[in-house]
């Protein structure tokens, strides 16, 4: 047998085969791709052929920085998706979802640590903030995917995971505050001021001047000099380093950095070209439309979110099959089991239900049954056990944490098929029925 570098050749190589071969029959089953990926990893992990074995208490900085890495790119390719005017009225519901909605699923999830696994209280929000955010990677099937889609379950889903995956970094600062592993100050007000209120507008502020800055100049560069032409990949990464590096040097929180990045880049090409939703085909004349006054700010673009997909999809692939092969390590518990149904078909439904939400009721249903939970929140656990975090409270949250994950792949990924299957017939009938009006 050979290292476990080798191995892992080996098992992301037979992986990346198998679904760019099986990726049209796939499409037709009623599971996601990121339950699949975890099955694979089962069956590489412990509980299989034993190929690959991370113990998640052993090795919390690897898998910090793998799950870190893979959100980041996937937060900036949120922000890519959104082609909506700031000032548009869909922005109301992401926005509510990531501040009231997620701030009323921690408070919630900590009420349930506290009382069904007994945690302290600086643990139980703790706990809380892993669980409040929905993922933007494991998501990928229910948000957002092309440039022109403005639908209000995708829009709703895709900004919220964009915007709480940054938003919830003030509670797990608290919970680790409370737990002695943090400085938040007397009466919580260096918290406040710091890892609240700075650290979120200074993620946001950077992200938006990061994404003016490259953007125009890049821009300014191709269509006044014909330069800076070329590897518009490199220009996403680029960015992406930039916004993610700058946000954390000033301490604040780089997951809003770069999905502010994104979504300013986004917005200088809809500034550009509002009434065109699709950008211009990449074939041709790359050179000419890459300096072409009208067409120069989508075909960069374009090209850094058709890039950004693919590290999308790679990072979910990696996390997911590390997960399924630390199923191994975990205890599943019914105490555990409750916690998930709990956030499922009670927290979640209810922290959306209470928002004045502008949708059709299928549409708030939707919301609230697609609140995934996935790498964000293992990005999360890994986070606050390297800081420190005493093992029997280690122990406790990791086995809550992939259990909800886990059970959250299941569930979602069973059902994001014939659920979005029937909504998109349901919203056939709604443009049928408004036609039929029209020509009555």
């Amino acid at each position: 047998m050979g290292t476990a570098f080798e191995t892992w050749f080996l098992v992301v190589g037979g992986v990346f085969l198998f679904m760019g071969i099986a990726t049209s029959k796939l499409k037709h089953l009623p599971l996601s791709t990121s339950l699949i990926y975890l099955g694979i990893g089962a069956c590489v992990g412990p509980w299989g052929l034993g190929l690959i074995a991370i113990e998640p208490e052993k090795s919390p900085l690897f898998l910090e920085h793998v799950t870190e890495i893979a959100v980041i790119v996937s937060l900036f390719a949120a922000g890519l998706k959104l082609r909506v005017s700031l000032r548009d009225r869909r922005w109301r519901a992401p926005i509510s979802l990531a501040f009231v909605s997620m701030g009323l699923t921690v408070g919630c999830v900590a009420l349930l640590g506290s009382l069904l696994l007994d945690l302290s209280l600086g643990a139980a929000i703790l706990l809380g903030a892993l669980l409040a955010p929905t993922d933007p990677v494991l998501a990928s099937d229910v948000q957002v995917s092309e440039a022109g889609d403005r639908d209000r379950v995708r829009f709703a889903l895709t900004g919220e995971a964009g915007l709480n995956d940054g938003t919830a970094f003030p509670f797990v600062m608290l919970g680790l505050g409370l737990m002695g592993l943090h400085k938040i100050g007397e009466h919580g007000m260096r918290w406040l001021a710091v890892d609240v209120l700075w650290a979120i507008a200074a993620g946001l502020a950077t992200g938006v001047l990061c994404g003016l800055v490259v953007s125009r100049l890049v821009l300014y560069l191709r269509k006044r000099h014909k330069e800076a032409v070329g590897l518009d990949d490199f220009l996403g990464l680029g960015l992406m380093a930039l916004a993610y590096g700058v946000a954390i040097a000033i301490h604040a929180y780089g997951f809003l950095a770069v999905f502010a990045a994104g979504l300013t880049l986004r917005r200088e090409e809809f500034n550009a070209s509002p009434e065109s939703p699709t950008p211009p085909e990449l074939e041709g004349d790359s050179v000419g439309l890459a300096t072409h006054p009208d067409k120069a700010p989508a075909y960069m673009v374009s090209a850094i979110q058709g890039f950004y997909e693919q590290l999308e999809r790679i990072g979910e692939a990696v996390v997911v099959i590390l997960v399924g092969t630390m199923l191994a390590y975990v205890e599943v518990t019914m105490t555990n089991v409750l916690l998930a149904l709990a956030l499922f078909f009670v927290v979640r439904p209810v922290s959306v239900a209470i928002l004045n939400v502008d949708a059709a009721p299928l549409q708030r249903r939707l919301v609230a049954w697609f609140g995934i939970r996935g790498i964000g929140s293992l990005y999360y656990l890994f986070y606050a056990l390297g800081r420190g975090v005493p093992d029997s409270v280690a122990k406790t949250l990791v086995n809550a944490t992939l259990t909800v994950v886990v059970l959250s792949a299941l569930f979602h990924g069973v059902t994001v098929t014939p659920f979005m299957n029937r909504y998109s017939r349901w919203k056939e009938m709604r443009r049928n029925n408004r036609r039929l009006q029209q020509h009555a």
